[in-house]
């Protein structure tokens, strides 16, 4: 997949990482087996943000074998589902303290008050995190209620109506 066509993928799929707060993170693990966590995000524009402490065991993992998969969904009805599917590498990066998009994810969903008081514990919480940022090198997004539907379902439902 071309970048253009990475872009445009992920601009279509803007309001649903604007919105959506928790991703399904897909990675081998130590043993090379794999491993797909639920794990909060934040869409930067460019990279697809996630954190976590800096000696969780996936930063090991992550670390020996960068290469990720993930979805982001939303919906719970056929008419309101939307999924975005990526592909990418993860860059890596310890930081001290507290991830800045860690805290931008916690406000797309928590009222100020609430926010300020996770953001307190954070600090509080974290000498050090990992900064895990996924760069899209595949990308599909799906919005069921509008019709971009995968080609194998548009194709049986041709064949079927």
């Amino acid at each position: 997949m071309d970048p253009e066509q990475i872009a445009q993928e992920l601009a279509d799929a803007h309001e649903l990482l604007g919105q959506a707060s928790m991703a399904r993170l897909a990675y081998n693990g130590p043993d090379g087996l794999p491993r797909v966590i639920p794990i909060g995000f934040f869409w930067t524009g460019d990279e697809i943000v996630m954190s976590t402490a800096a000696t969780a065991p996936k930063v090991t993992a992550l670390s020996a074998r960068p290469e990720v998969a993930l979805t982001i969904d939303t919906g719970d009805s056929p008419g309101s589902a939307m999924t975005l599917s990526v592909r990418g590498v993860v860059h890596l990066t310890i930081v001290d303290g507290v991830v800045p998009e860690y805290l931008a994810a916690a406000r797309k969903n928590f009222d100020v008050e609430y926010a300020a008081e996770f953001e307190r514990n954070c600090r509080a919480l974290y000498d050090r995190m990992a900064r895990i940022a996924v760069e899209p090198r595949w990308a599909r997004f799906y919005d069921f209620g509008a019709g971009r539907v995968p080609r194998f379902l548009a194709d049986l439902a041709e064949k079927s109506g």
